[in-house]
């Protein structure tokens, strides 16, 4: 019997969606047609054995978090709960203080997985790798390669190319160890509690000499990278399975577009029955591109889309529109010849005739097969950085402007063109 943890965060983490994350929690914000973690469940329930998905995080129970559960429930048959940390514990405190709950049952293993990464997930492949190289009782991280400036944004494994085991482990480090970066997803067995437990004792000792305080000091407050794989590695206990499929983070929402790309370009061979088709009374579609919600309104005249677009429901396109590299949410109304390229539009947003909204993508270099997308930062030298154009929840743009390289907080109605900006 198998299970899986996928760790969601909260709403002092992804700051970086914003203003998206106001309106949705990021873990349910859609790539590629469907929610972010819908991905993840999907890979979960494919691997034989699978019994039951717990989320761990910190929301506050909430409509839509409940509304996915109970959909995602009916559609995959499995048991899917919902494990509220009292605080932000840490990628390894929330499995520790939930550490009950995975081992009822008595798993064999269970994965952990990242809420915010897209891959192929190849969870099968690490179970056969798990029983081939380690010993029944050996931890499995995934991992990938990354160029070697990038590489130090990441955790870093450094490993015995003959066997895979995991010698060397640092967490972002400051200069060059490894080209292998860890991906955010794992593959434990419950003997990881006994090592989760004793930094959890040491932290309890730790804390009996300081005062007492908050945030790392917390007792249960605990991270795998730092304080589990850094000791683990060197021991025989640590291995690492390397993918040559695509994974990527999405800590932003120029990162969400990016991996709405990799996963539409897997749906090919995943899910096919997603992808919409060019139709003769339809619009013009131009590469992959998620089916058309029905609900949306898209008028029967030229309209070009793709490649990379996902329109929401109830979403009105009217004649003309082109629309390319961009994420269009439920409601939103995009005015004939309006121009939509590299950004994201919000909830119930309007987008006036032959308005332009443009933004600039932040993918990673084509011309090096192992590059990343950068950690971007919202400003540099002073100015705010270029990056893909985000319009919140009922933003209003007039007929005839054209909004570059900017981000439109919820419910604003602007009434000029704008670029570079973020209108408060």
């Amino acid at each position: 019997m198998l299970k899986a943890v996928i760790l969601i965060g909260g709403p002092q983490k992804g700051t970086r969606f914003r203003p998206l994350s106001f309106e949705v929690p990021k873990p349910l914000f859609p790539v590629a047609g469907v929610p972010m973690l819908q991905h993840h469940i999907e890979a979960c329930v494919k691997v034989p054995n699978m019994k039951e998905i717990l989320l761990i995080g910190f929301y506050q129970p909430n409509e839509e978090l409940t509304r996915f559960l109970f959909n995602a429930q009916q559609e995959f048959k499995i048991s899917i709960r919902y494990l509220q940390e009292y605080a932000a514990l840490g990628t390894g405190g929330g499995i520790y203080h939930f550490r009950d709950q995975i081992v009822s049952g008595c798993p064999e293993a269970f994965f952990v997985l990242n809420a915010d990464v897209c891959s192929a997930f190849p969870l099968t492949e690490m179970l056969s790798f798990q029983k081939e190289h380690g010993e029944p009782n050996s931890f499995v991280i995934l991992g990938t390669t990354a160029n070697r400036k990038q590489s130090m944004n990441y955790g870093c494994i450094v490993e015995n190319e003959e066997t895979n085991e995991v010698l060397h482990y640092v967490e972002k480090p400051s200069t060059f160890v490894s080209d292998i970066i860890n991906c955010g997803i794992y593959l434990f067995n419950p003997e990881i509690f006994q090592h989760i437990g004793t930094v959890f004792q040491k932290n309890q000792q730790d804390m009996l000499l300081e005062e007492p305080t908050n945030g790392w000091h917390r007792a249960e407050a605990i991270r795998l990278e730092q304080d589990i794989f850094t000791a683990l590695a060197g021991q025989g206990k640590l291995f690492v399975y390397k993918t040559l499929s695509f994974w990527s983070q999405i800590k932003s929402a120029g990162s969400a577009i990016y991996a709405s790309r990799l996963y539409l370009n897997q749906y090919h061979a995943t899910h096919p029955e997603r992808l919409a088709l060019n139709k003769e009374a339809g619009p013009k579609i131009n590469g992959k591109i998620p089916n058309i919600d029905p609900t949306a309104m898209v008028r029967v005249y030229p309209i070009w889309l793709g490649p990379n677009v996902s329109v929401g429901t109830g979403v009105t396109i009217g004649a003309g529109v082109r629309v390319r590299e961009s994420i269009i949410l439920h409601g939103a109304n995009l005015q004939d010849h309006c121009c939509v390229l590299n950004s994201i539009v919000g909830w119930d947003s309007t987008i006036g005739k032959w308005a332009r909204v443009e933004g600039t993508p932040s993918d990673p270099n084509p011309n090096d097969p192992y590059a990343k997308i950068d950690s971007e930062t919202l400003f540099r030298d002073g100015k705010l950085t270029p990056s893909i154009t985000i319009l919140g929840c009922n933003v209003t743009i007039p007929s005839e402007v054209i909004i570059l390289n900017s981000i439109v907080l919820p419910h604003k109605d602007l009434n000029r063109s704008f670029k570079n900006q973020i209108i408060l």
